[in-house]
């Protein structure tokens, strides 16, 4: 018999994190089983472990092959009616599992789904990654409700309800485990971020629907593993999210949209160079130059995947620098 839920943190580097945040997921995660992937860490993570969390389950990975090859290798290994991948900088509440499996189970339709996210370091605020819940725009930009570019909302109880979203946050995700597989799983050339985005985009177009849940609240501390202004960071998100784009649509929507996100990505690396980070102005260059080698080994297959009512079909940019639209209650769907 399968477990109802397996909560999985994959572990790079984090032996700081483990020490603070592991004992408080064990306590508050209860009945459920917590298990920690580590993705061959070069520090003292799988020391640690064994050595004060003897009994803990543990699975341990040759090489690292990032979040998106990490977890697929690791909850291949688990049998489970939902998998819960939990960053390791989270801090977890009390009775934070239970009201997102009720939703999902009352709601059949829903594959994902995602607590709300707040700060670690503000916690009257919302996190950057996931907030209360992930959108796009037509143009691939990720946005949050309680999160846009770098504006993070107060939270003010005005986000608290149950909500259909487009996207989960790969910090706290939780999913069902057979169609998570049937889809294709993570798609592990991404090797790190959008890759939660990249999924939920495909079980979208598939007809599965992802929900945000209020009644469930964690903590995030955020860039545990690449910090915001890396140049590797840089260039997964712009090659991934190219990718992402280029995966999920057709070629008629896709083809017209990538002259725009070319002209846009090229003047954000003249931004990078003019700011003196011609590292990250390099690496978006670079993304340019991957994506379109990448791309020849994916199929576009989709007719409709603008066809969401998650999908805001006006430029965030425009929104958010020129008419000043900060909040998430100021867009127009």
């Amino acid at each position: 018999m399968p477990d109802q839920v397996a909560v999985v943190i994959l572990n790079f580097n984090g032996r700081n994190y483990l020490e603070q945040f592991l004992p408080s997921v064990i306590k508050n995660s209860k009945p459920h089983k917590v298990i920690v992937a580590d993705n061959a860490s070069t520090d003292d993570s799988v020391a640690f472990l064994q050595s004060q969390y003897p009994n803990q389950q543990l699975i341990l990975m040759e090489k690292n092959t990032g979040f998106a090859g990490g977890y697929n290798e690791a909850l291949a290994q688990i049998n489970a009616e939902y998998f819960v991948l939990l960053n390791s900088d989270v801090e977890v509440t009390p009775n934070w599992i239970d009201p997102v499996i009720h939703l999902m189970q009352e709601k059949p339709e829903i594959i994902a789904c995602q607590p709300k996210i707040k700060s670690f370091y503000k916690k009257t605020h919302f996190e950057y990654a996931g907030a209360a819940g992930g959108f796009i725009d037509y143009l691939g930009y990720p946005f949050c409700r309680g999160r846009i570019f770098s504006t993070l909302e107060e939270d003010k109880g005005q986000y608290d309800d149950d909500k259909e979203i487009f996207w989960a946050t790969g910090a706290c995700f939780f999913v069902k485990a057979k169609p998570f597989f049937e889809l294709g799983a993570l798609d592990e050339r991404f090797f790190a971020h959008m890759e939660e985005i990249d999924f939920c985009w495909r079980a979208k177009n598939k007809g599965y629907r992802i929900y945000y849940t209020a009644k469930s609240t964690v903590y995030h501390v955020g860039g545990g593993t690449l910090q915001t202004d890396s140049p590797y960071k840089t260039y997964l998100n712009f090659r991934n999210n190219l990718l992402m784009l280029y995966k999920n649509l057709s070629l008629i929507e896709f083809t017209p949209l990538y002259k725009k996100r070319k002209l846009l990505d090229y003047l954000a690396a003249t931004q990078f160079f003019l700011q003196g980070k011609a590292k990250n102005g390099q690496q978006v260059l670079k993304a340019h130059q991957d994506f379109k080698k990448m791309a020849q080994a994916y199929n576009s297959e989709n007719t409709e995947g603008l066809d969401h009512p998650e999908i805001l079909k006006k430029s965030l940019l425009k929104e958010y620098f020129l008419r000043q639209k900060k909040h998430f209650s100021d867009l127009q769907f």
